[in-house]
């Protein structure tokens, strides 16, 4: 009798633990009729922060040259057609971009009225954050040549176009030379 009450209880064990087993693995049935509140308002989507920085699109109001005698007109025509051109990767005014860059300061200083927007812009060799940051140092040696020169800082503005609008597309050193480069517009 010993024999079969040990095997009686092992049987039982063994049923006891398969049902403990199988009841504890199986879904628990939630009840979610209850306690729960729709949301007041609808959820808002946010939008996750830009990863970088692109330039801000600049408003220039155009000067109206059809009030201006033709000698001023000229005059604009060629201050915003003179661009100052950089060296590979550098943002140091050579000679010839000083001499351009005089000529303005005297436009500038010869009519107050008018103040100019510089703009940088690289070629597309770099990383696009790389030639922003390059083409707002080049912006900034042309600022501060102006206003080495007297012109208040309060009249000129700059933005860095980076690589984003190259005068010349093609990828070669004579595009690439004429994609470094400042641009000057004049505005009221």
């Amino acid at each position: 009798m010993g024999k079969k009450l040990v095997r009686g209880l092992i049987v039982m064990s063994l049923m006891c633990a398969s049902l403990v087993l199988a009841t504890s693995c199986a879904k628990k049935q939630i009840d979610v009729s209850e306690g729960i509140q729709p949301p007041a308002e609808p959820p808002r989507k946010v939008e996750a922060p830009a990863a970088k920085e692109t330039p801000k699109e600049v408003v220039v109001v155009e000067v109206e040259e059809e009030q201006l005698p033709p000698e001023m007109v000229q005059k604009i025509e060629a201050f915003q057609n003179e661009n100052i051109y950089f060296d590979f990767d550098k943002s140091n005014l050579k000679p010839e971009a000083q001499e351009v860059l005089k000529k303005k300061a005297a436009f500038l200083r010869n009519n107050p009225e008018y103040y100019v927007l510089i703009g940088g812009h690289c070629d597309n060799r770099g990383t696009e954050e790389y030639n922003l940051a390059l083409g707002e140092r080049r912006a900034a040696s042309a600022k501060d040549f102006l206003m080495a020169l007297g012109i208040s800082g309060d009249r000129i503005k700059t933005i860095s176009y980076g690589e984003l609008r190259p005068a010349d597309p093609r990828n070669n050193e004579e595009a690439w030379a004429l994609n470094r480069r400042d641009e000057f517009n004049l505005y009221k």
